[in-house]
């Protein structure tokens, strides 16, 4: 693995497990779910909220870019 496809698994774990540690209090304290529901629900939340990094090699060399549902294009990141 390159330098920027690790960072770029950092990125998203570091994504995912911020929305996914707030989704699990959220569904946790506003909702009527318990058990295993919890975590599945935040987990599932998470993984679709959460954006997406990729390293690819272009011509230019090595770049890192950046996927979310929030956001149309496709975002290099510096």
């Amino acid at each position: 693995m390159t330098k920027l496809q690790v960072r770029a698994f950092l990125y998203q774990l570091g994504c995912f497990a911020i929305l996914f540690i707030s989704a699990r209090y959220l569904v946790e304290m506003y909702t009527g779910l318990t058990g295993l529901w919890v975590p599945f629900t935040a987990f599932v939340v998470g993984t679709i909220l959460s954006p997406k990094f990729k390293a690819l090699r272009t011509k230019d060399g090595e770049k890192l870019y950046m996927k979310w549902i929030f956001i149309k294009e496709v975002k290099e990141i510096g």
